[in-house]
């Protein structure tokens, strides 16, 4: 008997409910310390709340006797949605099926080729969703592209060229204004001859799983969310996308359409290539997967993931978007490595992303947990116009947050040249400089940059502030850009600081052994690159995968020592004030029974002190091995919720045989009323191996061994919890019963460790450390 429910029961079809064992978690008082005073203590459990009534009988059919063991039954053994995945169970399967193609390939051709086809299915689905998801990420970014200039102009020739690629073939116009170009019409220019008018494009979600609805629905309007000028990424929606497209392409192959551990698998390497085609990084979406995203992750899978984030990678570099014919989407060229003093400023940005992380992460969830309170909640379309509204107000007298995020940031990453028209490059330059233009020494800044620096720090405001509402609404959004913009826009500013500093002190002692005169000394997009790193770490609290990104990102992989000084100084400082990154953050404010492997459980309690049931409680629901009817087994599941139970060899006994789902019972009672004769409320369920004596003229009894699992992880009444913890981290468990001397005491399942986890939280903060 588990704590996890199901509450719409009667027939197969009305298992299909809206909660499980991923519902909510409640977190109870206390739990009650007791001691047993023999070796049969009381077993109760707590009441649960009143079930809808299962009515299984007058299915009566098929003359055929059914033998669960022999012939699988659909539906037995399958989850509901939003369910728990009990790991070793699915390990178990499959294993059983690798013995099953063995064998049969040793009698005959077929079964031969069909197993060769099985062993090399698992690379055949990464194939195909590396190129789903590369094919659909290349049709995003151009979209996307298009779509954020339209809202500026439409070009002549072709309404489907973005700005850039309609001014490529002029040849009317000079490489410093090859952006302005006659083919390319603004819509003031067309509408009222007049050049400062702006339209703003929005775009919806509808929520869903992973399925193709969602695939297109999401792909479409991510576009439109992406181009509207909010403050989010492409990055989380693409990560959706491809995993998305593997699980389209799991229900291609039985293999993985049966087993949801196989089937997550997928998904672990679908995540790696989102981020693969998001970043232009493989090896940063192989990892990011490693590290945030999977909570199994075996080598094999491991392998498979690498394949897939090429493949996508591979499929977006050949339909080639940014028509640059480079995959990363932040290419720099650094002309000056940094020198060990910069060290200094890197971890000032640093300590600025951990602040910024955690500040974001504390406001973000307040105002996700009052939007449930307040009209917004009720009427999501509103908030998400609201809050394109206000953004497109704000946003439009700065050029800085006008342009989309991605632009700004590959702005802010630039390194200014002699031919940048851009206002963060206006410099003083010396007319008798002999530098060449890819290494210009330091310069003094013109009145621009001075213009430029004042709309950069409205802009860091706005971009702070704004993304603490956008972050959450009902529209694809990610999160890595806009953390990625505050970052850059806040390195960039100090970079610039810095590099006037240098330019006017270079008698200075931090200056003067390698700062000089003539010489370049300070690179500001280099602190914009750090500064978007230590953000994103800070919100996320990735480490590795971070700076894998970051350099597969940009190109600079001479840069990682700055990246990773920045990177693990956010974590500190941010983990300093709060424990928990945003993905956890919004995990625990949505209740999912998620167990954080970073969290260390230090008390001495023992399975005793969490299993149910506590004294007072109701006894523990069991089932017998044989001697129970099946109006019996109906009225458990009519009074009870649970979607498992123990079963026992006797009530007086107490000895534990095996564990056997709820919904495999269901299942299994109605099938058996439908294909075998004689089976009535008063037939005998048994699950041992033969079935137990009846008088003659008793009805036919009904085996359901092949539904039990004899092998349920134990542990016993005095196993400490620090290890019940970790099993259930390392082995994916969905609950293990409590033994003593081998009669069963009670079971723990997820939730209650995780209320224990809370509650002992609660009463020593300083207990629960993280690694």
């Amino acid at each position: 008997m588990a704590s996890e429910r199901f509450y719409r029961r009667g027939s197969i079809n009305s298992l299909q409910s809206n909660t499980s064992d991923e519902d909510m978690v409640e977190i109870a008082g206390a739990p009650l310390d007791f001691s047993l005073a023999d070796d049969v203590p009381p077993l109760d459990r707590e009441p649960e709340k009143e079930p809808t009534v299962y009515n299984g009988a007058g299915m009566n059919g098929a003359s055929k006797i059914m033998d669960f063991f022999d012939e699988p039954v659909p539906g037995v053994g399958t989850y509901e949605d939003f369910n728990t995945i009990d790991w070793v169970r699915e390990k178990s399967r499959d294993r059983d099926r690798h013995r099953e193609i063995a064998s049969k390939s040793k009698e005959s051709l077929c079964a031969l080729i069909k197993g060769l086809s099985d062993a090399f299915s698992g690379w055949l689905v990464m194939l195909l969703v590396g190129l789903m998801a590369g094919a659909i990420a290349g049709l995003i970014d151009m979209a996307s592209h298009w779509m954020t200039d339209l809202k500026e102009g439409v070009c002549l020739v072709g309404f489907w060229y973005n700005h850039e690629h309609c001014c490529w073939t002029s040849d009317e116009i000079t490489f410093e204004q090859r952006d302005k170009c006659p083919e390319w019409k603004s819509w003031s220019e067309l509408l009222l001859n007049q050049s400062n008018i702006k339209t703003i494009l929005s775009g919806f979600i509808i929520r869903g799983y992973l399925g193709k609805w969602t695939l297109i629905i999401k792909t479409i309007t991510l576009v439109l969310a992406v181009s509207s000028g909010l403050s989010l990424g492409k990055e989380g929606p693409l990560v959706h996308v491809a995993c998305c497209c593997g699980n389209i392409v799991c229900h291609l192959f039985t293999k993985y359409r049966k087993n949801e551990a196989k089937r997550r698998e997928v998904l672990s390497a679908a995540a790696a290539a989102g981020v693969s085609v998001a970043f232009g990084a493989p090896i940063g979406g192989v990892l990011f997967s490693l590290e945030e995203v999977s909570y199994y992750f075996p080598l094999k899978t491991l392998w498979r993931s690498f394949f897939a984030a090429l493949v996508a990678a591979f499929t977006l570099r050949s339909i080639n978007p940014f028509r640059n014919s480079r995959l990363v989407l932040f290419f720099v060229e650094f002309h000056r490595p940094w020198h060990l003093l910069e060290l200094i400023p890197f971890i000032l940005l640093g300590i600025f992303g951990g602040l910024w992380g955690a500040f974001f992460i504390r406001a973000n969830i307040a105002w996700c947990k009052r939007r449930k309170t307040t009209v917004l909640g009720r009427y999501p379309v509103l908030e998400v116009l609201i809050v394109t509204a206000i953004t497109g107000i704000i946003a439009f007298p700065n050029n800085f947050t006008k342009m989309s995020t991605s632009g700004l940031i590959s702005e802010l990453f630039n390194d200014c040249g002699l031919l940048d028209s851009s206002p963060l490059c206006d410099y003083v330059n010396e007319a008798n400089s002999t530098k060449t233009i890819d290494n210009l020494p330091d310069r003094a800044a013109g009145k621009g940059v001075y213009t430029t620096i004042w709309q950069l720090a409205l802009a860091l405001l706005f971009k702070i502030f704004i993304t603490i509402f956008t972050f959450g609404i009902k529209v694809p959004s990610g999160l890595f850009i806009p953390s990625m913009a505050v970052g850059a826009i806040a390195g960039r500013l100090l970079g610039v600081g810095m590099e006037q500093l240098a330019y006017y002190h270079r008698d200075w002692v931090i200056f003067k052994g390698w700062c000089n005169p003539g010489a370049d000394c300070i690179t500001p997009g280099l602190y914009a690159m750090v500064g978007a790193a230590a953000c994103l770490g800070g919100v996320t609290r990735m480490t590795v995968s971070l700076v894998v990104i970051m350099f597969e990102l940009t190109g600079g992989l001479e840069y990682i020592v700055p990246l990773m000084a920045a990177a693990m100084t956010s974590k500190w400082v941010s983990d300093a004030i709060g424990r928990e990154g945003i993905y956890e953050a919004h995990i625990r404010l949505n209740g999912y029974p998620f167990l954080e492997a970073k969290e260390e459980f230090t008390h001495k309690t023992l399975a005793m002190d969490v299993m149910r049931p506590r004294r007072n409680d109701p006894p523990l629901t069991s089932l017998t091995q044989d001697g129970m009817k099946v109006e019996d087994m109906e009225a458990i599941i009519n009074d009870t919720t649970y979607s498992g139970f123990p079963v026992i060899v006797s009530k007086e006994s107490q000895r534990l045989v095996g564990f056997v789902l709820r919904r495999d019972i269901i299942i299994s009672i109605e099938n058996g009323r439908q294909r075998q004769d004689g089976i009535v409320s008063t037939s005998i369920i048994y699950f041992t191996e033969h079935p137990p004596v009846q008088l003659p003229d008793n009805p036919a009894a009904l085996k359901l061994r092949a539904i039990l699992d004899l092998s349920p992880f134990t542990v016993t009444d005095h196993t400490p919890m620090e290890i019940v913890i970790d099993v259930f981290r390392k082995l994916g468990l969905r609950q293990c019963l409590v033994t003593h001397n081998g009669r069963l005491l009670g079971i723990i399942t997820k939730k209650d460790i995780l209320k224990h986890m809370a509650q002992m939280a609660n009463q020593d903060p300083d207990s629960i450390m993280f690694n």
